[in-house]
């Protein structure tokens, strides 16, 4: 069994003292809520990452969320047309802040094998990506530990991080306001 590593603070008889980031990261990390966009068979893989088998919601994803205004993680997964990209950049200017991004596959991550006029050539195009999740279609697994992975850079993500220049910035090269 693997139990979640303490933060470093201070510990005594009674009582134990770290930083207001560090927790707020451990309690949204474990109770973050996916918009999947699933558009094609890696959508299929995500269904049954949701199964018994898999049981995707001993991360604390257990709901999923179909509102973008309820939603912390946009899994977008499968082949996105450039018909559909200014809906799902919508989708994801819906969505609260702090928001995440996870391009599940080959096709949300770089077009796939669809080299076209008509397929986007991944989803970084159009908005920012915090995690790629290779594969086509990628195992449950691999779904999984792209989730893991998104948790981790929530629980180290400074609560003023999205305030930073960087941050504001990197919404400008996109054109998010």
């Amino acid at each position: 069994m693997k139990t979640v590593k303490a933060p470093a603070g201070v510990e005594g008889p009674g009582f134990f003292a770290t930083s207001f980031d560090e927790v707020i990261g451990i309690a949204r990390a474990n109770s973050l809520w996916p918009l999947p966009f699933a558009t094609s068979c890696c959508g299929i893989e995500f269904m049954a990452t949701m199964g018994s088998h898999y049981d995707f919601g001993r991360f604390g994803a257990e709901r999923l969320s179909f509102s973008p205004r309820q939603a912390d993680v946009l899994m977008v997964m499968g082949t996105i047309a450039k018909k559909m990209a200014p809906v799902l950049r919508q989708v994801y200017e819906q969505m609260a802040e702090p928001r995440w991004v996870m391009a599940v596959g080959a096709c949300a991550s770089s077009g796939g094998i669809f080299d076209t006029y008509s397929v986007l050539q991944g989803i970084d195009e159009i908005i920012p990506v915090d995690v790629y999740v290779p594969g086509c279609p990628p195992r449950p697994e691999q779904i999984i530990d792209g989730f893991i992975q998104i948790q981790e850079l929530v629980k180290s993500e400074s609560l003023r991080r999205r305030e930073t220049e960087e941050y504001k910035q990197l919404l400008a090269k996109y054109e998010i306001v």
